[in-house]
C-alpha cells in the first residue's frame, strides 16, 4: 500500500488538527527552510493525510497566513516579557527592542514569513492593532504612557512606526560582519543591540545646522 493510501486509513489523532498543521508548518519552516513547506509535507509532518490540511487551508498562502499569525503572537509574547527586565519606562523600549531583534534572530525563517505574508495587505495581522498584549500595542502603549496630555494620537502612532522600523531595521542589520569588532569591543551581541537602542534618538539638533 502506498504512504498516500495508508496515511488516508489513519483516523485523526489530533485534538486541533489545524492547529497541528500550522506547529508542523513552523517546525519545517525553522528546520529546513521555506522552499520545504508544502501542505504535503505538512501533512506527512502532522501524521496526517495528504488531504487534511486542505479541510482548513485552501492553498499554500493561507497555510502561511496562519503561521504568520502564530509568530506575531509568538513576537508578543516576548515583548511583553520585557516589562519584567525593565527597571523604569525609560528602559522599557530599550528592553521591547533588544526582545525583538532577539525573537527574529532565533526564529529566522519565521520572522520572514510574518513579513511576507503583511507586506501586501490593507491591515496589520488581526488583533494587532486593537489586542493589548500584542507587540505593536506594547510599543504604542509605552509611547502612550510617556507621552504629555498634549501629544497628539497622531504623533503616537507616527512613534510607534519609527520605533519599530528601528527595530526591525536593527533585525535586518545585526548580523552583519561589519559590526563583530564593535560587538567584541563592547562585550557581546546583545551588549551591541542595548547599545544601539539606547542611542536612538540621542542627537536631536534644537538649532538650525550652520551652513
Amino acid at each position: 500500500m502506498s504512504e498516500a493510501a495508508i496515511a488516508e486509513t489513519r483516523p485523526y489523532h489530533h485534538g486541533d488538527l489545524r492547529r497541528a498543521l500550522v506547529d508542523a508548518a513552523r517546525r519545517i519552516l525553522e528546520n529546513e527552510g521555506p522552499s520545504a513547506l508544502s501542505l504535503r509535507a505538512v501533512a506527512r509532518e502532522a501524521g496526517v493525510s495528504p488531504a487534511a490540511p486542505y479541510h482548513h487551508f485552501k492553498d499554500k498562502g493561507e497555510l502561511l497566513d496562519a503561521v504568520a499569525h502564530v509568530g506575531w503572537d509568538m513576537l508578543g509574547d516576548c515583548m511583553t516579557g520585557a516589562k519584567a527586565r525593565a527597571a523604569d519606562l525609560a528602559a522599557l523600549m530599550t528592553e521591547i527592542g533588544v526582545s525583538y531583534v532577539q525573537f527574529s534572530q532565533q526564529h529566522p525563517a519565521l520572522y520572514r514569513v510574518m513579513y511576507d505574508c503583511s507586506r501586501d495587505k490593507d491591515e496589520l495581522p488581526e488583533g494587532m492593532q486593537d489586542n493589548e498584549d500584542s507587540a505593536y500595542c506594547l510599543v504604542r502603549e509605552t509611547f502612550r504612557r510617556v507621552a504629555g496630555p498634549e501629544v497628539q494620537e497622531v504623533d503616537i502612532e507616527l512613534a510607534t512606526i519609527a520605533a519599530w522600523c528601528a527595530a526591525h531595521g536593527l533585525a535586518e542589520m545585526s548580523t552583519f560582519k561589519q559590526f563583530e569588532g564593535l560587538k567584541e569591543g563592547l562585550g557581546g551581541e546583545e551588549a551591541f543591540l542595548r547599545g544601539v537602542l539606547g542611542h536612538l534618538g540621542m542627537f536631536q539638533p534644537s538649532r538650525p545646522l550652520k551652513t
